[in-house]
Formats: structure tokens, C-alpha cells, sequence
């Protein structure tokens, strides 16, 4: 278990243009990026025990952001 915030930029390197103009005339792509950076920081904290989460809990987030991570990805990739 990583405690290593996923960023965008990390995730996606190298895609920051692409990102930054689908986010701006995409409005399904923008909130797939908002939902990504909400359930990135549920993990985060959950990771770092800021918050107390169970151990299927913290797997169904990870699950979540990955889900999503593809999504992005799908997208980046039309």
C-alpha cells in the first residue's frame, strides 16, 4: 500500500496540454478529472490514516479511482 499521492501529472505525464484543453471543451472529461481528484484525496487520507476507513473501504476507493483513472485514460486516447 502506497501512501504517494497519484496526481494527474503523475499519472498522465507528458499529457498536461491535452488534459488542460479536454478539460475545457469537454464537460464529461472535466468532471471526470473532478471526480478523479475527489476520490484521489478519500485515498490519500484514508493511506495516511488521516481518515479512519476500513480495509474494504479504502480497496473499494482505490477500485473507484482506478475506474476512473481509465476513463481519463479512454479519453485521452480519442
Amino acid at each position: 500500500m502506497a501512501n504517494t499521492p497519484h496526481t494527474l501529472q503523475d499519472e498522465f505525464p507528458g499529457e498536461a496540454a491535452k488534459i488542460s484543453a479536454l478539460k475545457g471543451s469537454d464537460a464529461r472529461f472535466a468532471r471526470l478529472l473532478q471526480e478523479y481528484d475527489e476520490v484521489n484525496d478519500k485515498v490519500h487520507r484514508a493511506e495516511t490514516r488521516v481518515d479512519a476507513v476500513s480495509e474494504e473501504h479504502e480497496e473499494a476507493l482505490r477500485k473507484q479511482r482506478a475506474r476512473v483513472k481509465d476513463a481519463i485514460a479512454a479519453a485521452l486516447r480519442a
